[in-house]
This record gives structure tokens, sequence and C-alpha cells, in this order.
């Protein structure tokens, strides 16, 4: 096991759910973000880093067909026993490492995840699973810590990112549909600056 999963592990072995620091009881901001992707029972969605967010639940309760991911083992043992075993297909792993198998997917969600790569690599594998995994016409939503945002969560550094960021590691194949500076505020009534930015895929994957 790699240090960065122990350190997540740790995390949520130890602490509860409400007093993690990312943690969102109310998702209302992010499912009003990606209203435009109309999601239904027929829409495949891949949860980047999903640890033990509620966002799952809600995606669980429209009936769409979760992909879900994270690199702690015990992130998803929560989300397991919370929405049912049989309810999502979880995946384990670094998310910057290619995927053992192949899938599709209409929507790739991500609230706090791409942040903690900070090596040229890390961040090249992220993008490099991203591209093969939307398809044509498919969602990528990216929701991380702005330029005015923090430098360090959970005891890690972080990398703050912009749109324009965003938009040049996704490439001239994806457009911007829209993009939000929101101000979240955490279990701890701290202020974090965060920038979203849902993008779709205009064109066929090679």
């Amino acid at each position: 096991m790699n240090s960065s999963a122990i350190h997540w592990n740790n995390i949520y072995r130890n602490t509860e759910d409400e007093k993690l620091g990312w943690y969102e009881q109310d998702c209302s901001q992010t499912m009003s973000f990606i209203q435009p992707v109309s999601l239904s029972n027929k829409s495949q969605v891949f949860i980047v880093g999903a640890g033990a967010s509620s966002l799952i639940d809600e995606l669980h309760e429209l009936g769409c067909r979760l992909i879900v991911n994270d690199i702690s083992s015990e992130a998803l043992s929560l989300l397991k026993s919370r929405i049912g075993e049989n309810n999502a297909t979880f995946l384990c792993g670094d998310i910057s490492t290619p995927f053992s198998s192949p899938f599709t997917v209409d929507l790739w969600l991500d609230r706090a995840v791409l942040h903690f790569l900070l090596t040229d690599s890390e961040i090249q594998g992220y993008f490099d699973n991203l591209k093969a995994s939307v398809k044509s016409g498919g969602y990528v939503m990216l929701a991380e810590f702005s330029k005015a945002g923090a430098t360090k969560c959970a005891g890690l550094p972080l990398r703050q990112y912009s749109i324009d960021d965003m938009r040049g590691y996704l490439g001239d194949e994806f457009k911007l549909i829209s993009q939000l500076e929101h101000t979240f505020i955490n279990p701890f009534g701290d202020e974090k600056p965060y920038i979203y930015g849902l993008f779709q895929r205009t064109a066929q994957k090679a």
C-alpha cells in the first residue's frame, strides 16, 4: 500500500464524516452546477475521490449508474455500507495511474481531487484516464481550490487551479459550458474558495 493510501485510510478510519474539512452536507451547489448534463437512470457517472461524500447518495437516488473511485479502501467501505455494495462499481486506486479495465461515462465528476496531484506525471496520468473514459458528448465537472484558495488540505500540499489551467489540460476537444467561483464554508466555518468548471466533449476520442 502506498503512502497516499495509508494517509487517507487513517483519516477515514479515525474521523467522522461531518468533521472532515471538505465535508459537504448540502450538495445543492454541485447538483445545480451539473444540471445541464440532464442526468437520468441511463447516465453513467464516474466520481473521482468519492470519499464519504453525500453527493453519491443524491446521484444514487437519481438512479444513475455509478462508478466510484477512491484511493482509500476505508472510504469505499463506508460508501458500500451506506448505499449498498451492489448499487455502484467501486474502484480502489490512484486516479493518476491507468485503469485496469476501460469504461466510458456520460459525466466525470471531480470535487476536490485533482488539486492533490502535484507532479506533471500525476496530472498527465489523471487527464489520460479522463480522456480515455469520457464519451463524445459527455461532460466533465472539475471543482478545485482556486488561485485564491488554500495551499494545504488534510495535511497535504495542493495545486491551485484557474479555468484556464483546466482548459489547458483538457484541450480543444472539450468546450467550456459554465464556470463559477464558489466559496465553500467547511464544517469548521472556514471559507474555502473553489473554481468550478463544466466542460463538454465535442470531438470523438482517438
